[in-house]
């Protein structure tokens, strides 16, 4: 939704294959068949990615890596807001991680 999705709708509309990373998979295929219906581009792939996860992002990046010949454009738009203090499985706090380390992890695994 919002940005994201705008976001991702115009790089459809170049042409781009585009791959929408979203925790809810019924929103995120409601979003790529809108996207896909909008713009004529069969090339909208959905796949799972919670950055608020560490195991997430990474499994998330290994597949890219492995399933994507190249990596032109990464658009980091994920983010959580008012959310009460809350300890993710792996130890950390689950808005830092969402907002600022998943991303920031997940860039820097998808760099090489």
């Amino acid at each position: 939704a919002g940005i994201g999705k705008c976001v991702a709708m115009d790089l459809a509309r170049r042409n781009a294959r585009t791959i929408l990373a979203c925790r809810s998979r019924e929103r995120g295929q409601a979003a790529v068949e809108e996207i896909r219906a909008a713009t004529g581009n069969p090339a909208v792939l959905l796949r799972l990615l919670d950055t608020g996860s560490l195991a997430s992002v990474r499994a998330f990046a290994s597949a890219v890596l492995r399933e994507e010949p190249r990596l032109d454009v990464l658009v980091n738009n994920a983010g959580v807001t008012g959310l009460p203090f809350t300890i993710t499985s792996e130890g950390l706090e689950q808005t830092f991680t969402t907002n600022y380390l998943g991303p920031f992890l997940l860039t820097n695994l998808l760099l090489g």
